[in-house]
């Protein structure tokens, strides 16, 4: 009988996935990281610079947010208006409201 040579087995390419997997989430998540991280260093350079503009990048924030906190609200909540439910009619049904044939 022969035998066939078997393959050694590759415990690398779990390994492997699994770094791929990583890599792909750093490249995903790296542009807003460093986006964040760009804004809160540019800040902390300004301030450090001049601490009257820290101030007022601290306010344009704080008004910012609350702009879009309000516009939310506002968008969120129903405008007032009527609502017709039609109410159960007793009795014989009106000639005007009754089905055609």
């Amino acid at each position: 009988m022969s035998s066939s040579p078997s393959r050694p087995s590759r415990p690398w390419g779990t390994l492997g996935a699994g770094l791929a997997a990583v890599a792909a989430c750093l490249v995903c998540c790296a542009g807003p990281l460093l986006a964040v991280l760009g804004g809160i260093g540019v800040t902390s350079a300004i301030g450090a610079l001049w601490i009257p503009v820290l101030a007022v990048l601290a306010a344009a924030a704080a008004a910012g947010f609350l702009v879009v906190r309000r516009r939310r609200a506002a968008a969120c909540r129903p405008g007032p208006a009527r609502a017709d439910l039609g109410m159960p009619t007793i009795g014989a049904v009106p000639k005007d409201r009754a089905p055609s044939s």
